[in-house]
Formats: structure tokens, C-alpha cells, sequence
């Protein structure tokens, strides 16, 4: 009954809702064919709207019993906002900054709810960064969804969403105006290959991600992840500037005194 529930929600409210919210354009889909019903979903992580773009752009075989990881810091304190991801997304917690000893025991117990799905059968959507990025830059990949992945002998489904950190980035406090352009891209599943440790692996996924943006994105005139960074790096850059020019008087004064 649940199952049927939260298809029925997804197929008639939350795609047509999504869709309409943004003007959507999903590639990559014929990659997905021959992908076994068990795998990994990892994909670069900008907005809130990440994992409904990739639920209603993925094929409904593999989306129907696809379970996401959600921070349990944000999405599970409140009842109606673990009813909602659960409903939605078959949702289930992880653990994000641990400090204490019992803080890591629940998130190595939230490790193990991840394998025993995939072991299940249960394919899952992990966002490998952790959190969603505050610049629009990608971060780096915790090798935890590789690891996974090699442990159960599943693959890893790269997908790349281009533009959604434009429609909605982490300061805007409003919904997406003016149905701006966001692009799902789908890459082909990619199997660890023999004796490659997860890090490896990570590495290769976080490549094939970038690939997949960034080929999107200049075919489209949009902004590159490394366009992205780069522009961080100069904020950083001129914010350290200005700081040395604020302490330069402070430091003359001090030195002829």
C-alpha cells in the first residue's frame, strides 16, 4: 500500500509539479538499458531539487524501489519532514558530523542500513559530497558509495545535474522563478573492476560526474563545475586581499611605535 502510495504521489504530483517548476531536459537514458535493478545512484549535490530531478528522470524499473539517503540532521528531527522524504523518497537517515562516540556508532548503524538495502535488492541514491554545495562548485567525494558498491558487487549510476544550482541556489529563500534550464545526464553503470580499493573507485565516479556536467553544460552555454571553482577561488582570493589591506595600517602603526 505504501509503495503504491508513493508511486502513485511521485508519477502525479511531484514530477508534474518539478517539471513545471523548471524547464527539464534528461539525457542519457538509453545508457541505462542494460543496468542490472541493483545499483548506486551518486550524482553531484546543488539544491533541494536534486533528488526529485533525478526520481522523475530516471526510467520508473529503476526508480520504483530506488531508496534515498537523507541527512538526519534535516530531514528526520521533525515528524512531517521524515514523512515527507520517506513518503516521497523511501528515505532513509545518515548521520552527518559526528563528535562522540555515540555519535559514531549510529552512523556506522546508518552505514549498515545502506548495505543491508542494496543487499536486499534495494538500489539507493547517495549524494557523495554530503551536503549540498553553498557555491555551485562541486565538492569532494566521500568514498563511503564506492565502497558500497564494491562490497555488494553493484554498480554506480553517475549522474550529473546541470543548472540546478543556478534555478536554486543554497542562499535563495524562494522557490525556482521563470522555469529556468536544468539538465539530468545519465552516465552508463560503472562497475568497480577487480582489486580496485574504494577510493579509487570514488575517484573514477567524481571524473565521469564532472565529464558528464561540464560536456552538458558548454553544449548549452551554462556554467562549468571548474567555472564554478574558479569563481570561488577569486572570491577567496580578493576576500584575503582585502583583509591584508584592513590590517596594513593597524601593522604600521604598530611597527613605528
Amino acid at each position: 500500500m505504501q509503495r503504491a502510495a508513493r508511486s502513485a504521489t511521485r508519477l502525479l504530483l511531484l514530477k508534474p509539479f518539478v517539471w513545471r517548476l523548471l524547464d527539464v531536459r534528461v539525457h542519457g537514458v538509453d545508457r541505462l538499458a542494460n543496468s542490472p535493478d541493483t545499483f548506486v545512484v551518486v550524482g553531484n549535490h546543488s539544491s533541494h531539487l536534486d533528488a526529485p530531478l533525478i526520481f522523475g528522470a530516471l526510467p520508473g524499473r529503476m526508480s520504483k524501489y530506488l531508496s534515498t539517503g537523507a541527512a538526519a540532521d534535516y530531514f528526520f528531527t521533525k515528524w512531517y519532514t521524515a514523512a515527507y522524504t520517506s513518503l516521497l523518497f523511501n528515505a532513509f537517515p545518515i548521520e552527518r558530523g559526528s563528535k562522540s562516540t555515540s555519535d559514531d556508532q549510529k552512523k556506522s548503524s546508518r552505514r549498515g542500513l545502506a548495505a543491508a538495502l542494496l543487499s536486499d535488492g534495494v538500489p539507493i541514491l547517495l549524494f557523495a559530497e554530503g551536503t549540498r554545495s553553498r557555491t555551485g562548485a562541486m565538492g569532494a567525494f566521500k568514498p563511503g558509495a564506492a565502497a558500497l558498491a564494491i562490497s555488494r558487487n553493484v554498480p554506480i549510476v553517475p549522474v550529473a545535474l546541470v543548472g540546478a544550482y543556478a534555478a536554486w541556489p543554497h542562499h535563495q529563500n524562494h522557490l525556482p522563478k521563470g522555469r529556468p534550464p536544468v539538465h539530468v545526464v545519465f552516465g552508463e553503470p560503472m562497475f568497480p573492476v577487480p582489486g580496485e580499493i574504494a577510493h579509487a573507485f570514488n575517484e573514477r565516479v567524481r571524473r565521469k560526474v564532472i565529464e558528464l556536467h561540464d560536456t552538458t553544460a558548454r553544449a548549452y552555454g551554462m556554467k562549468t563545475l571548474a567555472e564554478y571553482a574558479r569563481t570561488v577561488a577569486i572570491e577567496k582570493s580578493q576576500a584575503r586581499i582585502e583583509v591584508d589591506r584592513t590590517r596594513a595600517p593597524h601593522d604600521d602603526n604598530t611597527t613605528k611605535n
